[in-house]
């Protein structure tokens, strides 16, 4: 998994459809199938079950890396980058939570993506912050959404909208629309056409992914920063063996099998597992309630 050498690899000299037609010889995956190869890699690291997940996921990767066409970036890089995060969810896969591996994915995938793009274009290199990144992703969705759609400096009042709206100041939000109607490159200009002008668009009208959020990922880290804070004050509730046991069984990324606690504990493998059920539940409701004392949601 430190490679993906084996991988088709798009790339300029190949074509964006040799390359779709390429991964679309691999087969899509059955859910028992899936979870079979799931825990082949999980159990046994076996390279061959985590190469069948990555391919049969590749499909998937390009479609998100398509939403992102309009940020002027190669889309061989994109996509690359989309297999990148689709490898990264593979290895971090758990088939036991019950959900599909396509569902676990898309976030890894699209995260992977939005890194490249902010470390890759220049108008956003001083956009660092997650309330910055949210604003650059969101920014013509919000001013659509209010009906600012004129060129040029927003109005005060729509400043202050939007900037309420996405959790930033106003200066941020006259600083990001200037550089993004301008700067090192113009969303407004004019692409395609050929003399045509019924086909002429501007650049800006492919910046967004019409199916996801595209700040999905970075609304998604500070929940999950927010759940950790919950998860750490909520594990004060269990005794010191629920604690580890529950630790090295669901909190890990290098889960301990029932068989190796049952040896360490000297106790039998259903013992374990009562233990890890009960400890779970406890925890769950200790941070629902935690959660509803600080007015959020909160899952394990």
């Amino acid at each position: 998994m430190s490679s993906y050498a084996n991988l088709p690899a798009p790339s300029p000299e190949q074509g964006l459809n040799r390359y779709l037609q390429e991964i679309r010889k691999f087969p899509m995956l059955e859910p028992e199938e899936e979870y079979m190869l799931a825990k082949r890699w999980v159990d046994h690291e076996d390279s061959g079950a985590a190469h069948r997940l990555v391919t049969s996921h590749l499909r998937l990767a390009a479609k998100i890396a398509m939403g992102y066409r309009g940020y002027g970036l190669p889309q061989a890089e994109v996509i690359s980058e989309a297999n990148v995060g689709l490898m990264q969810a593979v290895k971090r896969f758990d088939p036991e939570k019950g959900f599909r591996l396509a569902t676990y994915a898309m976030w890894w995938i699209r995260a992977s993506i939005q890194e490249y793009i902010l470390r890759s274009w220049s108008l956003v290199k001083l956009g660092t912050t997650s309330a910055q990144k949210k604003l650059f992703f969101n920014l013509r969705k919000a001013k659509a959404r209010i009906g600012a759609l004129e060129e040029g400096d927003l109005l005060p009042e729509n400043v202050a909208q939007i900037a309420h709206d996405l959790g930033v100041t106003e200066d941020e939000v006259v600083s990001m629309n200037r550089r993004l109607s301008g700067g090192d490159a113009s969303l407004n200009a004019m692409v395609g056409g050929g003399g045509d002008s019924d086909s002429v668009t501007q650049w800006q009208d492919w910046l967004e992914d019409e199916d996801a959020d595209q700040a999905g990922a970075y609304e998604a880290r500070n929940e999950l920063e927010s759940r950790r804070e919950l998860l750490v004050e909520a594990m004060k509730v269990l005794n010191e063996r629920e604690r580890d046991i529950l630790i090295q069984r669901r909190l890990q990324d290098e889960t301990i099998t029932l068989e190796d606690l049952s040896s360490q504990y000297d106790v039998s493998r259903e013992r374990i597992r009562q233990i890890e059920v009960r400890a779970f539940d406890k925890l769950q409701q200790r941070m629902q309630e935690l959660a509803k004392e600080k007015g959020m949601l909160a899952t394990v």
